[in-house]
């Protein structure tokens, strides 16, 4: 599951494979983008902003790529066989004399001017793994709207940039809330702590693509708390982890009814 610590080190392997060099081959697999071809021109710098891509060639352009749910770039060495996933999911290649960065299932992809950056990403919120990391300001936006649930707050990019479904359960988790608990009713001092804990996670996990939120255990089969753990015992109370699908597949929420207080998620349509 890309979520901001996943795109932080993707784009760093994309910049440490590509940057400085200039393109020997450019293949963008999408209606709009089938006749663009930056060949011959330089690979200049490959920068995350929370969950997205910004991918700068020489001449002002920025390839703007967002992973959502399941797509991937990988990077290839010449003769490397090329193992992402079938050929009809690449929607992008990218190599120069040295590497090949290849873009599987990428639901968003745009050719837009490097001046134009500010359309795709100038709505979101403090960068978790960025440079302009504000904590006070994340916590201010969070709490803004009181009535509004938990998981909706931390999932809106612009209220903070990089946490995704897996970061909103396990935060709840570690908050001993349910996601739908309004954040006006969080305890005095927890939205600093959420907000300082999620900092903390990404940073503990923007090097690897193991992700881990159980950073202190002598387990190291134990790494979320309740992630896809549906009927798993919680490993606090033992009491078995409940699942709830709430409007589609990116918005799965995993949860503990012993060790988590608020309110239980709203019944499904039909359900």
């Amino acid at each position: 599951m890309p979520e901001g610590d996943t795109v932080w080190l993707t784009a760093h392997r994309l910049h440490a494979a590509l940057a400085g060099r200039p393109l020997t081959r450019s293949d963008l697999r999408v209606p709009r983008l089938a006749t663009v071809d930056v060949t011959g021109r330089t690979l200049l710098d490959v920068t995350p902003r929370g969950k997205h891509l910004l991918t700068r060639i020489e001449g002002g352009l920025t390839l703007h790529s967002h992973l959502r749910m399941d797509g991937s770039w990988r990077i290839y060495t010449p003769g490397q066989r090329w193992n992402g996933g079938p050929d009809h999911q690449i929607r992008a290649i990218l190599g120069t004399a040295t590497h090949t960065a290849v873009g599987y299932r990428l639901p968003v992809l745009d050719l837009i001017r490097t001046s134009d950056e500010s359309s795709v990403v100038g709505h979101l919120g403090p960068d978790l793994l960025g440079p302009d990391w504000d904590a006070e300001e994340a916590v201010r936006r969070v709490c803004a709207d009181p009535s509004r649930p938990l998981g909706e707050a931390l999932l809106d990019q612009r209220n903070l940039a990089g946490i995704g479904n897996v970061y909103k359960c396990e935060l709840a988790f570690m908050a001993r809330v349910t996601p739908w608990l309004p954040v006006g009713e969080l305890e005095p001092g927890v939205p600093e702590r959420l907000i300082a804990t999620a900092h903390r996670l990404l940073e503990a996990n923007k090097e690897r693509f193991d992700r881990r939120t159980i950073l202190t255990t002598d387990r190291p089969d134990r790494k979320l708390y309740v992630y896809s753990r549906k009927n798993h015992p919680c490993y606090r109370c033992g009491t078995l982890i409940r699942r709830q699908e709430e409007s589609g597949r990116d918005r799965i929420s995993y949860w503990c009814p012993g060790c988590q207080s608020g309110p239980e998620p709203p019944a499904r349509p039909g359900g």
